[in-house]
């Protein structure tokens, strides 16, 4: 059985084996179509309330208040009552919303509740960057687009809708189950996650949290192929960039400017490339796809994993961001600022250096490492803030066990395996604060074609109703029912 299995791969997932081990038995994937779906009143029901939530300005200037009057109201609809339903956080438009799904006291025997985790608010989008309206649900071509969709407000719809789904039909789980929708996941001071655990701790007091904005079932080459279960992810840290002038009027140009040392630094930064290192989570990860992987970058799969790596697969591997990124430590420009007139010249020029650092890379190392790539004395590199690890999680049998089954049931042939994402989420505040998280979802995506927190972001409508009904089979088998 694959909980028996599970539970024996949780004594193996020690630092004396290693974690190829683990993943070794694992099913060959296949492609997969005709893969159930939602219901078509489902389906129709969680994409109204996608267009309701896109619409919403959830961003950094916008409030996630709006969202969260939203989706309670829709809950209190399906029949939570107003017990069931926490809305908290610092101030009015950093709310977070906490929904309750009670189970039977006596028959879940101590059983600790299970949190389902997404946020709520989103990066910013300009207009005229689209060529779609990124506030408005647009579904054209067998896409659902606008910001969000990906990042992550169809995993919010998904989780509310079955919520409300199981509620309507009655569904009794055998322990509490948790809805946690937060803000200022992306950006911001009042990170919901990080607020909970810092004011409202009991509220994960849980086995464990299923974080549907990490993991996630990927598509290549229009094959769906694995399913990861993140247990770990990159370190995230920033860099301020600055250079000053003493400026002065812009009849008498100078030199010395500040703009363009602080370009010229930039430039050089371009190319900046940290060495490969494979940890056990991503040497396993490779090792299976070396094992089952039937397309072009077979080869390099397999030629990443010798001793040392092969240069030819380490090129063909870093030209596709997302193997660049399960591969090595990343650095780039994300913000610019400058000047503080447009007839004065620039006093300060500042830009953000963005990383995302492989678990257990040294933060003073990768700043040496910019430094000496500008070898620029003038141009400061300072952390923005200081950089926070945090450990892997361990497998869970009975998590790993049910998405195997429910992954079966979907998609028959696609593998399941741990996974560390590049990217972070709030899985690293939980995770620091001793509270087991697992990346989980079901709205697949293409790994070619990765669209969070760019221009015309979007899900296959195809995913996001097939996502739907995974995860409600999902809720059902952690709650002690059946598919």
């Amino acid at each position: 059985m694959p909980s028996n299995r599970w539970r024996g791969l949780r004594s193996l997932c020690s630092p004396s084996l290693p974690l190829a081990v683990i993943v070794a038995t694992l099913g060959a994937a296949a492609a997969q179509s005709g893969a159930p779906s939602a219901p078509p009143a489902v389906l129709a029901e969680a994409k109204r309330l996608l267009a309701e939530l896109v619409a919403i300005d959830t961003t950094q200037a916008g409030s996630t208040a709006p969202a969260v009057d939203l989706l309670a109201a829709h809950l209190r609809a399906a029949g939570f009552s107003d017990e069931d339903l926490s809305v908290v956080g610092p101030r009015a438009e950093k709310r977070n919303l906490i929904v309750r799904f009670r189970g039977r006291p006596a028959s879940g025997g101590g059983k600790k509740p299970i949190a389902f985790l997404a946020h709520l608010d989103v990066v910013a989008a300009e207009r005229d960057d689209w060529t779609l309206d990124p506030f408005a649900l647009t579904e054209k071509d067998g896409f659902l687009y606008g910001r969000g969709t990906l990042d992550i407000k169809g995993e919010v719809v998904d989780l509310v809708v079955n919520f409300a789904r199981l509620k309507r039909a009655g569904f009794v789980p055998d322990r509490d189950l948790l809805l946690v929708l937060t803000a200022d996941e992306e950006e911001g001071d009042a990170n919901g996650v990080e607020w909970l655990l810092a004011e409202q701790r009991a509220w994960f007091d849980v086995a464990y949290v299923v974080n549907t904005d990490a993991g996630g079932l990927q598509q290549q080459a229009g094959r769906l192929v694995r399913m990861p279960i993140q247990t770990s992810e990159k370190l995230y840290l920033s860099f301020e960039l600055e250079t000053t002038h003493p400026g002065g009027h812009s009849a008498f140009p100078t030199a010395e400017n500040a703009i363009y040392r602080l370009a010229a630094a930039l430039t050089r930064l371009d190319g900046l490339s940290f060495p490969v290192a494979l940890n056990a989570t991503t040497r396993a990860y490779f090792e299976r796809l070396a094992e089952t992987d039937e397309s072009d970058l077979a080869p390099a799969f397999r030629g990443v994993l010798a001793e040392p790596p092969e240069p030819a697969a380490i090129a063909k591997l870093s030209s596709l961001p997302f193997y660049n990124g399960l591969l090595r430590s990343v650095c780039t420009p994300t913000l610019l600022s400058a000047g503080h007139a447009e007839n004065a010249l620039p006093q300060r020029a500042t830009a953000t250096l963005q990383c995302r650092l492989l678990p257990g890379a040294d933060p003073a190392l990768v700043r040496e490492g910019v430094v000496e790539r500008i070898a620029d004395s003038a141009v400061s590199v300072k952390p923005k803030a200081e950089a926070k690890p945090a450990p892997e999680s361990p497998i869970e049998p009975e998590l790993f066990a049910a998405v195997e089954a429910v992954t079966e049931s979907c998609w028959p042939g696609v593998r399941v395996l741990p996974f560390m994402d590049a990217w972070s989420s709030d899985g690293t505040p939980l995770r620091r604060a001793g509270v087991p998280v697992y990346g989980v979802s079901g709205i697949y995506f293409d790994v070619d074609d990765v669209r969070s927190h760019g221009q015309d972001e979007r899900i296959a409508t195809a995913a996001f109703a097939q996502g739907i009904e995974f995860m409600h089979r999902l809720i059902r088998r952690l709650g002690g029912g059946t598919d």
